[in-house]
This record gives structure tokens, sequence and C-alpha cells, in this order.
């Protein structure tokens, strides 16, 4: 298939996932109950409107207050559009909700404290004085209409670096490099030496291939640093707010200037210093800048408008876009490093603005109608991320089928193997752990840094345990498309395992050495249902604020010393359904430090290659630690 075919695809895949996404959230909207929406984490319910104001960029926001916390991961963040409604009285008994007629976009969110921008007043107003209050996510049309738009003009590029880059990633023709004798970074390991050296040596394309654990952010850092020595700027952008959050704040440390276009996730005074808002108010103009727009807002409420209006409106206009200039001008300049998600580089603020380099972090999760969005304003790019854990969130069935799953950085792995190079020490985990998802995913390729390759908390303990839940009736329920399936007997068998080896370390010991742990499931109903389970359970009450419980893709990126993974499938016809996803069972298996017990039903799951593998991986592990146990 040539390129412009392959383009097109794309398009009418991301059309059936725009379509699916879209019908989604309609049936969510009229059918889901109000409750199930605040469970899930897509609405905040009830609430309460707080004051209103213009932030640094002139944009109207109104805060709201979330009243009731029930420890309940919500999924927003900022950026995301979203709808405020109300809850009323429908006359039978019932509530009825209605939506306000005007949407707004989060500007941050902080604990239980959510800012929003709104278009207008009236809108303001009518949150802060409504009653039995509510705000949930909106349907995201502006991200699709920014991949779409960058797909047409990637399809429609002709005799620019677009149209270069564009040929290039879809053929196999060679990718361009410098020649130069490599540079020495004696604190990195050869394999993360040998990468920052391809960085640099590219002249279009470059692939850092991070298996768990290696330091691909280490290496990622060292090489923007490297690349700073030699261009005046770069951009550095990640599909996740929280993924630009990481890097950026890794730059930070090492002294580098970031700007960060658009709010953190996580609010702190750290991550917002360096924040355009944050910077912006902090300029020595601002306050100057500050008067004049609350004069030009004072001037357009005026009921009598004299016959220089007009002319002092245009006035006052004209010095506040002066000053404003002349304050992004600066920030900008002072800036080495521009920092946004994919979507976040079409930001009006970076109109015009183009780079040499142009840093993709966590490419593999990243659609390549994302990426596009950005690549149009660099000459050349560095993916940086991993094909073997998880993958873009796809909705649409067909557009997986289909293809739209596969990302640029995948694609130019395949097209281009010369220019990918992996990272291959990691520093994470025992060897034991690794050793199963070295061999299985990475051809057995990746190695264990010696410090950590015995690490473990207790004597003669193999660090992997599978427990076994075939034939002790634990089965798995079904709770409808949303939340998927739960196993409440596996549930409490998972807290039982934890309890008991808890008290095998010793709680002082744990909290001495704060011992982390995490509890994962790839199902948000059985992730809930833990988090219920471990709130209830007086044995853990000691150790809660070292415990940490979420899905496979809320712990990408993370690790602790004790995972416990609930893998919850129990049938007798074998159906496992996503777990069939392997990329996100490596991201949960490599998410721990020295103990890794997994709680599964062998019966269903090793009817499966890679869960009979593990499993027999896993027993055959357990058995040696028991002779050696008997020798010694």
């Amino acid at each position: 298939m040539n390129t412009l075919l392959a383009l097109q695809q794309q398009r009418l895949l991301l059309e059936l996932e725009y379509a699916t996404e879209r019908e989604a959230y309609r049936r969510q909207t009229e059918a889901m109950g109000l409750m199930r929406k605040v469970k899930r984490g897509d609405a905040w319910y009830p609430v309460r409107g707080g004051r209103s104001y213009y932030n640094s960029l002139n944009q109207l926001v109104v805060e709201v207050h979330r009243t009731q916390d029930d420890d309940i991961e919500h999924n927003f963040e900022y950026g995301r559009p979203v709808c405020f409604f109300h809850v009323s009285d429908d006359g039978k008994g019932g509530e009825k909700v209605s939506y306000f007629k005007q949407t707004g976009t989060v500007n941050y969110v902080d604990g239980d404290r959510m800012v929003v921008i709104v278009p207008d007043s009236a809108t303001a107003a009518e949150v802060q004085n409504a009653n039995h209050l509510g705000v949930q996510l909106y349907f995201d049309e502006t991200t699709y209409r920014l991949m779409f738009e960058a797909l047409d003009r990637v399809t429609n590029a002709k005799g620019n670096r677009l149209a270069y880059l564009r040929d290039l990633f879809y053929s196999h023709q060679p990718a361009a490099h410098f020649t130069f004798s490599p540079l020495r970074f004696p604190w990195l390991n050869p394999t993360q030496e040998k990468a920052v050296n391809e960085v640099l040596r590219a002249k279009d394309v470059m692939v850092v291939h991070g298996p768990p654990g290696t330091g691909k952010t280490t290496t990622l850092v060292e090489a923007i640093n490297e690349t700073l020595h030699r261009e005046s700027q770069v951009m550095v952008c990640a599909q996740s707010n929280m993924a630009v959050d990481w890097i950026a704040e890794q730059l930070t440390d090492r002294g580098i200037n970031v700007l960060r276009i658009g709010n953190p996730t996580r609010v702190n005074d750290k991550m917002l210093s360096f924040t355009y808002e944050r910077r912006f108010e902090a300029h020595p103009d601002y306050p100057q800048l500050w008067s004049i727009r609350k004069a030009i807002r004072e001037l357009r409420q005026q009921h009598r408008r004299g016959d220089n209006f007009h002319q002092k409106k245009d006035r006052l206009q004209s010095r506040a876009t002066e000053l404003e200039l002349r304050i992004q001008a600066q920030l900008f300049g002072e800036a080495r490093v521009i920092a946004c998600t994919l979507a976040g580089s079409a930001n009006r603020l970076l109109d015009g603005q183009k780079y040499a380099t142009l840093f993709i972090d966590e490419a593999a999760q990243a659609l390549e109608a994302a990426c596009w969005i950005a690549i149009r304003k660099a000459t050349r790019v560095v993916f940086a991320g991993d094909h073997c854990q998880l993958p873009p969130t796809v909705k649409s069935i067909a557009a997986i089928k289909g293809g739209l799953g596969k990302t640029l950085m995948e694609r130019i792995v395949e097209n281009k193997p010369e220019v990918v190079t992996l990272l291959r020490v990691q520093y994470r985990m025992h060897e034991d752990i690794m050793r199963f998802s070295s061999d299985y995913f990475y051809g057995g390729m990746v190695e264990t840094a010696p410090q950590v390759k015995h690490r473990g908390i207790l004597d003669y303990d193999h660090p992997m345990m599978w427990v076994d839940t075939a034939g002790m009736d634990c089965r798995e329920e079904f709770v409808g498309e949303t939340f998927g399936r739960i196993n409440k007997e596996e549930a409490q068998l998972t807290i039982d395992t934890l309890v008991n080896y808890l008290k095998k370390i010793g709680k002082e010991r744990i909290l001495e050495e704060r011992i982390d742990i995490g509890v994962i499931s790839p199902y948000r109903a059985q992730v809930q249902h833990l988090r219920r389970l471990i709130a209830k359970n007086a044995d853990l009450k000691p150790f809660r604020h070292l415990i940490s419980v979420n899905t496979v893709d809320g712990f990408q990126g993370q690790e602790r010393d004790i995972i416990l993974i609930s893998l919850v499938r129990a049938n007798d016809e074998g159906q496992i359904g996503f777990l069939r996803d392997l990329r996100r069972m490596n991201v949960a298996i490599t998410r721990a430090r020295m103990k890794l017990i997994i709680l599964g039903d062998s019966g269903t799951l090793t009817r499966y290659p890679f869960y009979k593998r593990l499993y027999n991986h896993i027993i055959s592990g357990e058995k040696q630690t028991q002779v050696f146990k008997y020798d010694v």
C-alpha cells in the first residue's frame, strides 16, 4: 500500500473511532445513571460553585468544589471539555438531570477543587447559583479535529520537510545521519551512552526503545541536554499531561529552563513554577497588563457609551496586545525546552514556531495522527517509548482490527530497524521477574544490573508467586461494559494473601523501610472492590498510606516493592477478554521490584500460551526455592 493510501486509511479508521466514542458518550449521557458516572470518575456530584475571576491568560474561570469525596480517582485533567448540570425532582419520585447550554474546559484540578474556563459571565453566574450542581466530562471534539487536520496536512504536503518525513517514515529509505566520534558519558551505562550518541547523530529520526526499568527518562534527559548544546530550543511532547509533567520535572531538576504549555496534572508549587500561565503572572509587566484588561472590562460594562468609547477601547486594547506580545516573547526567548502534550502543540501560543528537534516521549501510547500534530513544527523527530508496553487507547473494535492501534513509532521500528536503539540494562527488578519479560518480549536482550539482580524482602523467598484459584469457587461476574468484570472471592483472597505476606515481613520493618505495595487488576470493578476491602481491613490500616490500588493503565511508569495482580477471569469456556492484550500484562508484572504475586485461575488462563509459560516459569522457580530451603 502506498503512503497516501495508508494515510487515507488512517483517516477512515480515525473517523470510525470518532463515531464510536461520540455514540458511547451519547449513550452514557442519556442512559447511564448519575452515580455510575461518578464511580467511573467521569463526573463530580454534588459540587459547589465557587468564585469566578479572569486568569492570567484573560480567560474567565469559575471554581467548583467536590463536596463528597468517596476516594474515587477521577478522569478530569487540564484541557478536557466539561459540561455542567443540575439535578431536580422529575415529579415521579425520581431525579431529572438538566444540562447547561454552554460547555467549559478544565484549567486545572487540585484535590477536590477544579477550575473551569467558561465562555461568559452568564455561565459563571449559573454555576455559582445552581442547586444540586454537578460537572461531567464532555465529548472531546477538539482533539479529534486537530488529528483530522494533521492527517489532512501530512497527506497533502508537497516539497517541504513534512512531506520528506512522511515519505521517509513510510518507506525503507535510509534515514540520514551525521558522522562523528562517540561522546563519553561515564555516568550512563554503555547502551544508554550509545542511545544518546545515536540521537545526536540522527538528521531525520531516531527511536529510543526503553523496556521497563532501563532508565529511558534518564537517557532522554541526557539526550535533550546534549542537544541543547547544539540548538537554542527544543520541543518535548507526550500523549498525556502526566507523561509531560514527568519529563518536564526531570529536566527542571537538571537545571534546564522548561516552559510548560498547559497546566500540570499534579498541582504543586514545583510543577506550577514552570507553566506558561504562572510565569506570565510573575512577569514584572503583568500588573500593568492586568490593570489595562480591568479598564477594558469596565469600559464594556458602561451603559452610556460616549463618542470616544471606541477610541478609548481600541487604544487600551492595542496597549494590552503590545504588553502580551512583549511578555510572551520574553518567556519563549528564555526557555530552552517547550513542553506540552501532542494536542497541546497546536496551542495558539505556538503558532508559527519551528524547532530543529522534537522529542516524543511515551510515543508507543500515542495514535499516529496525534504525533503528526506536533511533527509539522519539527525538522527531525526522536521517539522514545516501548511498543511492548501499553498501546494507545482505541475503543472501536473495527478500528483496532483495521490497524488504528499501530503507532508511528511501531511503523518506524518495522521499516527502519537501523534507527532503533534498545536500552538493555534494567535497574528495577529482581532477575527472575525481569527474565520472563526479557525472554518473552525482548528476545532475551534485557539484562539485570548486578546491584538489583538478587534484591528481595525475605530470605529464601522466591520473587514470583502464583496463587492458583482453580477449584476454589472463585467465579467472575459481568457488571456491564464500562466496568467489565469482578471476582469477589478472588478479591478477598488477594487481601488475605497481602495480609499474610505483610505479617511475615513485620509491621516495624514495613513502616521503617517504607516498603510500598501495588495492587493491580485489569478490571475497574475489581479495582474499586479491592479498594473497599482494603479500607475495611483492620490489619492493613497501619499500611494504607503505602498501598496503591489501580488498573494496569493507572500503574504505567510506576513501580512498587511488592505487586499483587488479581486477574479476575475464571470460567469454563476459557474466555479471558482483553487479558489477551499481552502488552498490558508486561506492564503489570514489571511494576514489581522485589515480589510479584499473581492470583488467577490456571484452568482458565493456561489455555493461552503466554499465561501457560508465565505460570510454568513461576511454579518452577517456586519449586527451586523450596529445594534450596530444604538443602539449607
